[in-house]
């Protein structure tokens, strides 16, 4: 029987103001995935965590992909799954877009590598779909293709891998849950257009500053004045936390995809280090219990783990 292993990485979405088109991958904490191919065409399901996620393959992120790879090919083989989640769902971390993004390319591998990178991000995007109500990609982009991702186009899918900077990411995961579909309701409809030309410097100025190792230009952009603003209600302590953070000397950081989660970036472990100290202290003040992560970017993606 043909299987595969993989560590699937968790991944910050936006990078602040790049809402919907920019992410990065981390290398802590991952998901890990098994899949099987069948020989006969059922989808199967296997969850080894305890967060009580459906099992069954329409209802489930991992499930859909599958189905709309088979339908795709006509494939007359099914898969099974088994999922061991280290990213909890509603984390802000891309959870969902781990099991869509490791099925789809578990599965290819399976298959002997028939899709490219932008047909798996095409596959993944479905499960995006289930869990958040939209076909998103910011998640989904840097999981396949590693390191940082610019979403040019989800529709025709235009994906460009950008820079991966020497830097170190601080990522804070309080046990307070909010879902996307949620954070997506509260975003106004409408904004003023002087808010939207300041968006789009800070955009081009983080693009720029990644693409030219400018780590000055990096921390000018990291400004978001159109969805933070109104999603960092929904985080305790979050100004806090951003607050001290750069006075600790981060380059900058926000919201990790919808939240609950806060990233920060910095030029030093050690500042790193001492950023993640202080989240956890921040948590502990007010009995939150919170994850901490400290990691460089990932560059490469979902790893295929040999046996």
């Amino acid at each position: 029987m043909k299987k595969v292993k993989l560590q699937v990485p968790a991944t910050v979405a936006n990078l602040v103001c790049g809402f919907d088109i920019l992410g990065m991958a981390i290398h802590e904490p991952f998901d890990e995935m098994e899949l099987k191919l069948l020989e006969t065409p059922q989808i199967i399901i296997k969850h080894k965590d305890n967060f009580g996620l459906p099992e069954e393959p329409s209802n489930n992120v991992a499930g859909v992909v599958l189905l709309k790879i088979q339908e795709h090919l006509n494939l007359k083989n099914g898969f099974e799954v088994t999922i061991n989640k280290k990213i909890k769902p509603g984390s802000g971390l891309g959870s969902s877009a781990a099991s869509a993004a490791g099925a789809a390319v578990g599965a290819n591998e399976l298959l002997g590598n028939i899709f490219t990178k932008e047909e798996l991000v095409y596959f993944a995007m479905f499960g995006e779909e289930l869990a958040s109500g939209v076909k998103h990609a910011d998640n989904i982009a840097p999981c396949i293709f590693g390191g940082i991702t610019l979403v040019k186009s989800s529709n025709p899918i235009d994906i460009i891998p950008l820079n991966t900077p020497d830097l170190f990411v601080t990522a804070v995961h309080p046990q307070v849950e909010v879902k996307t579909s949620d954070a997506r309701q509260i975003l106004k409809k409408n904004i003023l257009l002087k808010d939207a030309i300041e968006q789009w410097g800070n955009i081009a100025g983080l693009v720029a500053g990644i693409q030219k190792n400018d780590f000055g230009l990096i921390g000018r952009s990291l400004n978001d004045v159109i969805v933070e603003p109104v999603r960092s209600i929904l985080i305790p302590k979050f100004n806090e936390i951003k607050e001290k953070s750069l006075q600790l000397g981060a380059l900058g950081g926000g919201i990790s995809g919808s939240g609950p989660s806060i990233f920060m970036l910095s030029e030093k472990e050690e500042i790193s280090n001492k950023i993640a100290e202080m989240m956890k202290s921040v948590y502990d003040e007010i009995y939150i219990e919170s994850f901490v992560y400290v990691s460089k970017i990932n560059p490469s993606g979902i790893k295929i783990i040999k046996d």
